[in-house]
């Protein structure tokens, strides 16, 4: 169990986010036209994976916006906005936004992939979110590097992530 803040009030997540050298494991979240994506999706692709509690707050708004920009300069990786949004709304933001360069996915239906990889938010006001977290796998996916935001309203560290691939 990860302790982290919210507005500097401690919450805390359901586990601990997997360890870099290992596998991401295998998925199973639901894209903008309903479809189900899973891992080999994005078979032979490097993956950034970031993980918000919802399109419809500032922060994650923002983590979108950056990694939009990021991902129309990076080669041969696919850059995932994850949330438990449902993907009407995911849909709906990324339009409005203009946003084409990353691929949105909802947990919305049970929440298995916060559960799965120990950062569903377990207390608090954004019990059974996600909390604010950076996954990156190299194309086999392995895990290159995690980060778990201490404070949820803070953004992640772009660079260091992008900095592994």
């Amino acid at each position: 169990m990860a302790s982290i803040t919210l507005g500097g009030n401690p919450i805390n997540t359901a586990g601990e986010l997997p360890k870099v050298g290992s596998k991401l494991a295998d998925f199973k979240l639901v894209q903008n036209d309903l479809s189900v994506a899973s891992l080999s999706t994005f078979s032979g692709k490097k993956l950034v994976l970031n993980i918000f509690p919802s399109v419809d707050t500032g922060t994650c708004a923002t983590s979108v916006r950056k990694f939009n920009e990021a991902a129309a300069k990076l080669e041969n990786t696919a850059v995932l906005c994850i949330s438990r949004d449902l993907p009407f709304a995911q849909k709906r933001f990324c339009g409005s936004e203009g946003i084409e360069n990353v691929v949105n996915l909802s947990d919305f239906q049970e929440g298995s992939f916060g559960k799965a990889n120990g950062l569903e938010i377990v207390d608090g006001p954004l019990a059974g979110l996600h909390s604010r977290v950076l996954i990156v796998t190299d194309a086999d996916g392995t895990i290159l590097h995690t980060e778990q935001v201490a404070e949820i309203a803070n953004e992640p560290n772009y660079d260091a992530a992008l900095a592994v691939l």
